[in-house]
This record gives C-alpha cells, structure tokens and sequence, in this order.
C-alpha cells in the first residue's frame, strides 16, 4: 500500500473530498455487503426502486466540489472578515453580553449538550429537564407570575402567542388588540402579520391610555423602546377591569431591579432571555421567555417541563400538558410551534446560576449606573434626555447635530440607536466600561468629569423611584447559590450532561428529525466574535460578510431546492411552514383572490400543517390516505373540485410522512394546480431528497427547508432551528421582510411585507453551520449522503422485517429516509406496547425511534447516512433481542406485567436490595455483551406521566427531593 501511495500523483493525494467520508458513516465495502443484504446490485439500484423516475433530476447539482474542513474554515474565516464588529449601544431588545466562558466551552460548545434531541424520552433527558426547571423558575421569579414555559423563539413571536393566547382565555366580545406604540418596531411587525390572518383589529396608543379602548388583550413594553419605567399598575388594572388579557414584553436584567409584571397586574409577561449570556448573533438564536398565570396553563403556547415521580417514588422530571399537542388538536392546536430554543434557555438558566442573586443584582446595578452616568453627562452638556427614569436605554435630543454625531461615534468604534432625524438611542449592557463613556460622550463634544458625577449618583442612590423598584427576593432556590465557582458550576454541568443521552454516545434514530452527524468544523464558526457578536440591526455596509455567507447558503439551498427565491427569516420549521402559507395567501390577495382559504391536508401530515394553516385564517380539508399510505389520489381530486373557487393550497410532505415516495406526486400538484391552488411541500423529509430530486422539480411553488435536519444544524436539546423557506418566482415578492432592516430591496420585490420573525435573519449566527456543510460535502457529496441515508433505512427494514412488519412501502418494497415499524400485533398478543419498546432501548444504549406518528402504534425509524454498518448492526441486535424478550412474554416464559419492557429502564438503583424479578439483574442492564462496554445508565426508572398532569408542578423543587 505504502508503495502505492508513493507512486501516486499529487492529485491523488489531496483528499479533497475527505469530508464526504468523515460525514457518511458506511465505507465502500460496507456499503457493498448492505445492497447485498437487501438483494440489490449497487446503491443506484436500490435508488431507482426507490425514487421514481419522473421526478429525478436528470443533471447534476449546480453547486461546486467538495472543499476540505481546513480550506472551507479559511475560507468562511476570510468572509466573516468582512463583518465590522463595534460596540453596539443600539439596544432595542438586543444587547452585548459576556457569556461566561465556563458555559460556553462546557454547555455551548459542547456536543453532550447540542446533539441531544427534544426531551419526549424524558428518563435519558433529565440533565437538559433539569437546566430548563431552572430556566422556568428563574423566569418565574423575575417576572413574579406563576408559571412559566421552556423558551418560545423570539421576542416578537412570543408576542405575537400572547395576542393569541389573550384572544383565548378573554371573555371579552372585542376583537381589537391594543399594543402600546412603544414597544419594539419589530415586535409590531410581527405581530401585525400574525394579527392580520386572524382578523384581529389592531389600536396603537400611550401604555397610560391603553383602557380607553374595548380590547380583548393588550401589550405593553416595560421598559419600553424609548427606555422609559413607567410603572405600569394603574393602566393593568384598568384594563382588567375591563376584561382586557395584559401582556407585558419587558427585559430579565430590568427585572432583576424593576418591580415585576406580575406585581403589577399582568397576565402575561414575555420577551427575551438573550442579554443573560447569549451573544447577538446578528439576530439569533435566542430564548424568549413566556410566564402566565396558572389558571392559563392549558391554553399557554410552548412546551412546559413539570415535576412528577418515577417508578421508585423519585422525583423526577418530563415535559408536561402540551407535548406535541398538535399532533392531537391540530387545527384546533393552540400554536404550530413544535420546537423551542432549549439550548439558549440553558445556558440563560446557566448563567443565572452562574451569577447568583446577587451576582446577577451586582450586573444590573453596574448597567444602571452606567446609564445615569451618561444620561447626566449629557444633560450638563446641555443636552436633552427623554426620561429621568430609565434602566439601561436613554434617548437625546441632538437636533441638527444628531447625524454627525452619530457619524462620530461610529468613526469612533459604537453603533448609536438612530430614532429619528433629531434624537439618537443608548443603551447600555455588561460589556459597556467607564472608557466607553468617556469616548462616547466625546462624539457629542463633551468631557464630563464622571468620578464627581459617580460620587453624586451614589449618595443619591441612583435615580429610580421607590415606586418601581422591586421589594420581594429573587432566586433563592439553593440551584441559584450553589455554584458560583467555576469548579463548582463545571461539575454541575458535568453531573447534568451525564444524565443525558445525545448523540456523543450513540445513535438517535427518530423518523422525521433526521439526527445526524454535526461536524466540529461546521461548529467552530458560530462563537467567532465576528458571527457572535454582531447586532441585528448595526448598519449593512458593517455587515458585509454576514450578508455574503447568508447569500452564498441561499444560492446553496437554491440549488438543492431548484426554487429562485430564498426567505432565510424563519427560525423554526414551523415558523417556515407559517412563513410559505402567508407568502401563498398574499399571492392570491394580490390577484383579488384573498377568499382563496381552503387548504388541502392529507391525513399522515405533520401535525403543525393543520395548526399552520388555521393560523393563516384557512379552513382545513382533510384528505384520506389509502391502505399503502399514499395520498387518496381519487379523494383529493373530488375535494380539490368540490373546492376549487376557494382552494388556497395542498400541504404535503415529500417522501410522505409514512416514509415513502409517492409515485403520483406529480399528478397531485397537477391537480392543485388545476384548481387554481399552490403546493406547500413540508420539508421535514427533504434529506432524502437533495441531489436526486427537488421541491421545485415535484411540482411545489414554496418549500420550508429544517436545515437543523437536512443541513447538519444541531437540535440543541429542542432547538435552536432554523426553517428558510423556498419559493417559486411568482410568491417570491411574498416573502418575509423587515421593518427595522429591510431584506427586500429594487432586486427583491418583497419590500414591505410584514416580518414572520424578530431578526431580518432569523437565527443569523447558526447558518454558518449549513454554509460549512454543504461547502465541504460539494454537490456530489449532498447526492451520495440522500443516496445513503436511504440505504441505511432499507437496510434496517430489511435486517427487522421477521421481527416487527414494516407497514409501508413503495411499490418496488422500498422505504425513503426512513421507516415505520408496526408494533400494533404484538400489543395486541402480548400488552407491549411502543412505549414498553421504547423504555427498554434505553437498557441496550438507545434512544428511541419516533412513537406513534404518523401512526399510532408504530415507532418511525430514521437512521441517517451518518450511521456506519456497525452502529446499525448494534441497533438491529437490540431491537431483535427486545423482539425475542417480547416472544418470552408471549410464551408465557416472563408474565405480562413483570418483565424487562414493563420494567424499562433500569437504574443502578435496581442493583441494590433483594431482587425478585423473574429475570435476572444481568438480563435487566447488560442485555447484549456489549452494552457493558459503553453502558449508559438512565438516572431514573420509568416516569408516571399521569401522576405529574394531575400534580401539576412546573418550578424547582426542594434539593432534598433530588437527594431522595
């Protein structure tokens, strides 16, 4: 071999597609004995069973070779370059911060905590459980309501819930929402798009003048856009008295001083937990907070994680009331939102334990004094300050002088907030120092003397009033007093990771999430200070490599998609999915068609279609699937008529959510088409089609792409995302725009159209991720991962079909990217059931396979190309001895309700005391010889679901629970 490789040329020696390999879990002879195993010739046979060819594309993908992980770093480091990072004293609802470096290598740096999935298999989810507890219950505190949810995705967005939450649980007979003028233009954006489909009738006004209209639901901005604390008791309490839902957007570090919302009156408190050591990002991600009372808890947007008991009476920890409850509701769902920002909620619950009470009041106070510093330089300047009583943001009447001054400050190296033509915003946050002052106040001609100013302040005690401050603790649970050291807080998020089960250990087959690998290099880029630290609304031209690096993914994706036009503004799929339905009603509003509103869904949909398209103000008409679980052609035709004046659009998902590629597609958007409707395609499965067919090339005119599932960014725990979406030439002038930041311009016509999400760019500082992979897999690279991705599910299907039918498949025995598992015969035989199935993988090693969906009964088993032969041998052996342990039962061998499935998981707890199981401690732990090599051992036995829905506890829970 050495002989060989010497006597090679160079070319050959460059590795320049080694990246492929790194990705792509089987090697050439394992891919050789899978298309053995399975009866085919070679991986394009197996593809041209699989996916039909009227809808392959016959060329290439446009997009260039492979890149090495070295060169493609090199060249992102060289664009990111490009980016001007100032200080930013811009504010409007994002601010610098310092993100304590002990969180940030261990917890967002940190594979154990981004590859994980959402915690729905909770006994090896309880470390991430546990990090959003705290979250909750520092959410609670500081906005002083009852109950509080496990992030939403924005600020804007979590206003836009509130309107709907308030619509909700309102007996009010208005259908005006009132939002106080001052709050963040962006959050109006928004929420005006969001009010528009519902048909809620927007009032703007004075926060103090908010009762003198009949509204269902108000927002209210504390502080508010012009930083001013009004105390906002009298205005909530009017309104209350009126029948008015009250939801506060207010600020985590104001609240750490300020009185609370909830001491104030509101129902309602939200908006974002970024400032609490999240960086910028250009917009995201970032945590919004949500908290209500708990008599809203039922109608409350987002996931919830709540307190109950495992098996052995311990505490333990789950998510409560509303897991996926639009798979259960759909267009009846409170909300499509399906995911959260989990990984930006924890390392914001981090830092509060981090900081501590008083290391957290110690911040605030600083960023206050700060700003009273500046605020009185500049009045004994002779300047003109908004308000005397603010927290961190201050607005100065500069009148003629305002855009020099400006100018100044950004020669100087600070990025001021321009308000208007005479009146410049700053805000101040934790990286703001005494020497920023000084320069900044040098830009308005000024050299106070700020030790005398300091000293005056001081003896004063600041300028905030009694009457807004707050009275009552924050953060006194022993979790926020504990690890102020950084060998305490590391063990702590030691102790915590060792409780979950991500991808660091081993595969996570879930069919639709597609978990597959997130490479170092695609990582790295994210925390360069170049990507991290960059506002969302700092001047374009400062901005110049982000907007290369999201226009070069957006060619990218427009490659892949075969669309024209690319919205990266979403920042969840489900957030796409609600981005492409407004860009389809816009479309036919603009040609006088707006009653157009009835969309087409089959039945196998992803639950969050249905809740998409009510949110759009469409009526949802179902369409029957047939008995291989294809779309009811003949069903979809007769509606497609029956509706035509009004049909809006089809939602479907491509290969269908039963994991097949439906040989009819074509035909399907034909039909739609014919009836004067728009095909919305679901990415979620679009990993297996990148490189063999596209969204563009099926028939769609707009698409949404997970590029946290095709495009290798991490799930986070539950989030971050992001959901861009595609679009066809005709909706392109439909898309998202940006009030604060326009996206649209005289090259792109979507100019005006209201927002989807806070930030111009969504979650801006995770897309490097995507531009690194598929700058380093190349067009050949994307092709041979959706050509593996679906090997590897046939291969399983094929390795597990004596043991658990495989319910769909195409007309050739194919499955896609994936298959489900029928497990409905064996409950019926035996009273195991998916769930059983699922507690005891955690035994061998395993997380589980998606449950019962589409189907219930069923698990969905998705293995990804990045998954080599052994892994999936591994995961084979373990679902084949759980099938000879269910044949146990079945044989009367193990009875029903004692057996290692009803018992799943097993702890070590279960290796202490007298054992009187019918099997033994050996058969319980270490099923396989191998799962003793890399055993993991779940921290607590089976949860009681029902026990923590009807005790509901959703807050930190004495340390002594943890203990027992």
């Amino acid at each position: 071999m050495t002989d060989t490789l010497l006597s090679a040329p160079l070319a050959a020696l460059e590795q320049r597609n080694a990246f492929i390999g790194r990705h792509i879990g089987p090697d050439t002879e394992q891919i050789a004995r899978m298309c053995a195993t399975i009866g085919v010739r070679d991986i394009d046979a197996l593809i041209a069973q699989t996916v039909p060819a009227g809808i392959r594309l016959a060329q290439a993908l446009p997009l260039a070779p492979a890149v090495p992980e070295h060169e493609a770093l090199a060249r992102l480091q060289t664009i990111a370059a490009n980016n001007v990072v100032r200080k930013s004293l811009i504010g409007q609802g994002y601010y610098g911060t310092h993100t304590p470096a002990v969180i940030l290598r261990n917890v967002m740096e940190n594979p154990g905590w981004y590859t994980a999935y959402t915690p729905y298999q909770a006994e090896i989810a309880q470390g991430r459980l546990e990090a959003l507890l705290n979250y909750q219950q520092m959410v609670i505190d500081l906005t002083g309501l009852e109950l509080a949810n496990a992030s939403l995705l924005d600020e804007a967005t979590a206003a836009a819930e509130a309107m709907t939450m308030a619509r909700r649980v309102s007996k009010s007979k208005s259908n005006v929402f009132f939002i106080d003028e001052a709050c963040f233009p962006q959050t109006i954006d928004v929420v005006r798009t969001r009010a528009h489909y519902f048909g809620y009738e927007l009032v703007f006004g004075k926060a103090q003048e908010a009762a003198a209209h009949d509204a269902f639901g108000a927002l209210l901005q504390y502080p508010n856009a012009r930083g001013e604390v009004i105390d906002l008791s009298a205005p909530i309490a009017a309104l209350k008295a009126k029948g008015t839902i009250v939801a506060v957007a207010s600020d985590l570090m104001a609240l750490v001083l300020l009185k609370s919302p909830g001491a104030m009156g509101a129902d309602i408190a939200l908006g974002s937990a970024q400032r609490f050591g999240v960086p910028m990002g250009f917009g995201g991600p970032h945590a919004a907070f949500f908290a209500t009372r708990e008599a809203f808890v039922r109608s409350m947007p987002g996931r919830i994680i709540g307190v109950s008991k495992d098996a052995r009476g311990k505490t333990a920890l789950r998510m409560t009331l509303q897991t996926r409850e639009q798979h259960i509701r759909r267009e009846k769902a409170n909300s499509n939102i399906c995911t959260s920002q989990v990984l930006l909620a924890n390392m914001a619950g981090f830092y509060a334990v981090y900081h501590g009470p008083q290391g957290l009041r110690t911040i605030a106070a600083r960023i206050h004094r700060l700003t009273a510093l500046l605020a009185a330089a500049l009045r004994e300047g002779g300047f003109t300050v908004n308000a005397d009583t603010f927290f961190d943001t201050i607005q100065v009447d500069a009148g003629a002088r305002a855009p020099a001054i400006a100018a100044a400050a950004a020669n100087a190296g600070y990025n001021l907030h321009v308000a208007s033509g005479t009146t410049l915003g700053l805000a101040v946050d934790e990286t703001t120092t005494l020497d920023d002052l000084v320069r900044v106040l040098e830009c308005f001609g000024l050299h106070a003397d700020l030790a005398a100013l300091d000293a005056r302040l001081a003896q004063s005690g600041g300028n905030l009033p009694a009457e807004v401050l707050r009275t009552d603790p924050i953060l006194a649970h022993p979790v926020f007093n504990t690890h102020h050291t950084e060998h305490e807080m590391l063990r702590y998020l030691k102790k915590l990771q060792n409780r979950d089960l991500a991808l660091d250990h081993s595969m996570i087959s879930l069919g639709s999430c597609t978990m597959k690998l997130n490479a170092t290099s695609e990582m790295i880029p994210v925390t360069w200070p170049a990507f991290a630290n960059l506002h969302p609304f700092a001047p374009r031209e400062q901005a110049t490599g982000y907007l290369e690096m999201i226009e070069g993914l957006a060619d990218y994706l427009r490659a892949v998609t075969g669309f024209p036009a690319i919205c990266m503004q979403p920042n969840s799929g489900a957030q796409g999915e609600y981005a492409g339905l407004v860009a389809i009603a816009r479309y036919h509003a603009s040609r006088g068609e707006a009653h157009r509103n009835v969309c087409l869904i089959p039945k196998s949909a992803h639950g969050t279609n249905p809740a998409t398209a009510q949110m759009c103000g469409m009526q949802v008409v179902v369409v029957e699937c047939d008995d291989n679980g294809n779309v009811d052609v003949a069903d979809l035709e007769a509606k497609a008529e029956k509706h035509a004046a009004q049909l809006a659009a089809l939602m479907i998902t491509y290969p269908s959510t039963h994991g097949v590629f439906e040989e009819s597609i074509r035909e399907i958007c034909a039909i739609v088409h014919a009836h004067g409707g728009q095909v919305y395609m679901d990415g979620a499965n679009l990993n297996a089609q990148v490189g063999l067919t596209s969204p563009a090339t099926i028939g769609a005119d707009v698409s949404h792409m997970n590029l946290h599932k095709t495009f290798c960014i991490p799930h986070g725990g539950g989030g971050p995302g992001m959901g861009p979406i595609g679009l066809a030439a005709h909706l392109a002038p439909f898309m998202a725009d940006h009030v604060v930041q326009p996206t649209g311009g005289a090259d792109r016509p979507n100019l005006g159209q209201g927002a989807v999400s806070a930030a111009p760019f969504g979650s801006a500082s995770i897309l490097p991720i995507s531009w690194m992979y598929i700058t380093m897999m190349g067009g050949e690279g994307l092709k041979r991962a959706t050509e593996v991705a679906i090997l590897n599910a046939n291969y399983l299907a094929e390795r597990l079909k004596d043991h658990y039918p495989v319910l769909y498949t195409g007309s050739q025995g194919r499955v896609a990217h994936e298959c489900i598992l029928d497990i409905r015969p064996i409950k019926a035989a035996t009273g195991i059931s998916e769930v059983d199935i699922a507690k005891r993988l955690m035994d061998y090693g395993f997380h589980a396979p998606t449950m019962s969906f589409p189907v219930p009964g069923t698990i969905m088993v998705e293995p990804t190309e990045s998954e080599g032969l052994d892994e999936l041998e591994r995961f084979a052996a373990a679902m084949i001895a759980i099938r000879d342990e269910i044949r146990q039962v079945e044989a009367g061998v193990w009875p029903a309700e004692d057996n290692p499935l009803r018992n799943a998981p097993h702890t070590q707890a279960d290796f202490i005391g007298e054992w009187t199981r019918p099997y033994s401690r050996e058969q319980a732990v270490f099923p396989l010889a191998w799962v003793a090599e890399n055993k993991f051992w779940p921290s607590v036995n089976r949860i009681d679901d029902v026990y923590g829905d009807r005790n509901l506890f959703c807050a930190c829970v004495p340390m002594s629970d943890y203990a027992d």
